[in-house]
């Protein structure tokens, strides 16, 4: 059996060969077996963006920022998903959620002391 890792890199590799479909297929697969699997769903999330199946992009997006909410690319890849799909004020709702996780990612860094 096929590690998830490895699956994945199947799905990138036959859509770097141009097969979308076989590459989205591949993926389907794997968040079925592994429903938790962000890098999937994010993939998943473009490959139904070029696809234009706009909803299915939408919801793959919105699954990489639930298992990835301190992931400030993940709500910017949804905004971007968001505007293709000329949902505009779930992209900017995505956009101010980036914005805010990276403050507050930046908040929670130590602050070095000047000499």
């Amino acid at each position: 059996m096929s590690t998830n890792v490895a699956l994945y890199e199947e799905a990138i590799g036959l859509r770097e060969n141009g097969a979308l479909d076989e590459a989205v297929g591949k993926l389907q697969a794997l968040v079925e077996q592994d429903p938790k699997y962000a890098l999937a769903h994010a993939a998943l999330s473009r490959f139904y963006s070029l696809q234009d199946k706009h909803d299915e992009a939408v919801q793959h997006g919105t699954e990489v920022c639930q298992l990835e909410p301190n992931d400030p690319f993940s709500f910017v890849a949804l905004s971007l998903v968001c505007q293709r799909a000329g949902r505009i004020a779930e992209a900017e709702q995505a956009m101010m959620q980036a914005r805010q996780v990276a403050f507050a990612a930046q908040q929670d860094e130590p602050q070095s002391e000047e000499a």
